[in-house]
């Protein structure tokens, strides 16, 4: 699929853009930047709108009783087939599948570096889409997304809603309050926080301030 040339995106949304092809992999996952040769690919959509509370994302709440990141809030997305052409055919194709985003809804302006997901050893690729006239949605896949969520872009950068948290395993990130019972944590949250740090959209923000994650999420 042929990416647009971002000429149509909305004058906030243009920062990214323009800095999508000189994003290191490094600057959005400094711990797990480069897949391992046997890591499958997968792609998630991160899509972004004009909603009626201003700029907003596109998320999803996985369900509680799948096997992987159950519970978390994720970009849609998923595992490539081999049918597959290409990541961006993998994200639009899972996304419409998830929550029924019609892949000729959105306008596909950029892809992120691939990076690694240890706990699934997926190399995953995010594809940066803008929704010009976004509408209701409800999940299509009961078994895989329990909720669709579309906080507002200025909540996320709110440092009232930012804040860390740490796994059992050890291991500590950024996290945001998007107004569920179920922060956004995790490798998505730390695609968002990274992504927005990198263009400076970011507010200063206390990571020490840590809450834990609720019971089940792993």
């Amino acid at each position: 699929m042929t990416l647009s040339q971002g000429s149509h995106l909305p004058v906030w949304l243009q920062p990214i853009a323009d800095a999508v092809n000189t994003l290191a992999p490094e600057e959005l996952s400094p711990r797990f930047p480069h897949p391992p040769n046997d890591a499958r690919a997968a792609g998630v959509l991160m899509v972004f709108a004009d909603g009626t509370d201003g700029p907003e994302l596109l998320l999803t709440q996985r369900t509680s009783t799948l096997r992987s990141h159950a519970g978390q809030i994720s970009f849609p997305g998923g595992r490539q087939d081999q049918t597959d052409p290409d990541v961006i055919h993998t994200a639009l194709r899972e996304s419409h599948e998830e929550v029924g985003l019609d892949p000729a809804e959105v306008d596909v302006f950029g892809i992120l570096p691939p990076l690694w997901l240890p706990p699934s050893n997926h190399a995953v690729s995010t594809v940066l889409a803008y929704w010009p006239e976004p509408r209701i949605l409800i999940p299509q896949s009961p078994a895989e997304v329990e909720a669709i969520i579309r906080p507002p872009i200025d909540r996320l950068l709110d440092p009232a809603h930012r804040f860390s948290v740490v796994h059992p395993s050890g291991w500590r990130g950024p996290a945001f309050d998007v107004g569920t019972p179920t922060p956004l944590w995790g490798f998505t949250a730390g695609i968002i926080a990274r992504l927005f740090e990198a263009i400076g959209w970011e507010k200063p923000w206390d990571s020490n301030v840590e809450r834990p994650l609720p019971g089940g999420l792993s």
